[in-house]
């Protein structure tokens, strides 16, 4: 008997964390994070965001996973994903309407869609065609695409702070003299500034 109880115990403080996940977040919650790379600092500067990546949360028999466009595009498990900000400091926010809107019909669409940009590569320099995506940019269509949202009205890669010394550099480091000006782009803080969007969760 006292076994039994032991063992139940034991599965319950197995399962705690993944029941906190269910619990805390939901499928197409999106969590931002800052992190630290030569790029990671331009985006920032250019935006005047903290934020630099940003993912979509869900569920996957049970277990919390964040789809992301890396490289590759690819599903990276929920910790793993947070070990990588700065800090492992993160905020997740979600579609006020999610209750209402994100349906499990929209939800299997939107999963779908982000199933299509899965193994695409990265892309280094913030195209808007669907060849290779960013992080902002596949977080955006999944939205569009898949629940017909859009969560913030792209801008000209013209529109940002490109006068930064370090936004400077980088945009000659991929375009050289040939910059885009007119490229329309989605950052992380327009997203993390959608009034679309409440915060749910901090760490």
């Amino acid at each position: 008997m006292q076994r039994l109880v032991l063992l139940r115990i034991a599965i319950f403080l197995s399962a705690a964390p993944l029941w906190a996940d269910q619990v805390k977040f939901r499928n197409g919650d999106i969590i931002f994070q800052e992190t630290r790379s030569g790029q990671a600092e331009a985006i920032k500067r250019a935006t005047a965001s903290p934020y630099s990546h940003v993912g979509i949360i869900y569920f996957e028999k049970g277990k919390a996973f964040v789809f992301e466009a890396t490289e590759p595009v690819k599903a990276t498990a929920l910790p793993a994903f947070i070990a990588h900000g700065v800090g492992k400091k993160y905020i997740v926010k979600r579609l006020k309407s999610a209750a209402t809107v994100l349906t499990p019909d929209i939800e299997k669409k939107m999963r779908a869609i982000a199933m299509k940009h899965k193994g695409k590569h990265y892309d280094w320099v913030f195209g808007w065609s669907d060849d290779k995506i960013y992080c902002s940019e596949l977080v955006w269509k999944i939205y569009k695409d898949g629940a017909g949202i859009e969560l913030a009205q792209p801008k000209r890669l013209g529109d940002f702070n490109l006068k930064d010394p370090v936004v400077e550099k980088k945009l000659k480091e991929r375009y050289g003299k040939k910059i885009p000006y007119d490229e329309p782009m989605v950052s992380p803080g327009q997203l993390f500034e959608s009034p679309l969007l409440e915060t749910v969760a901090s760490e």
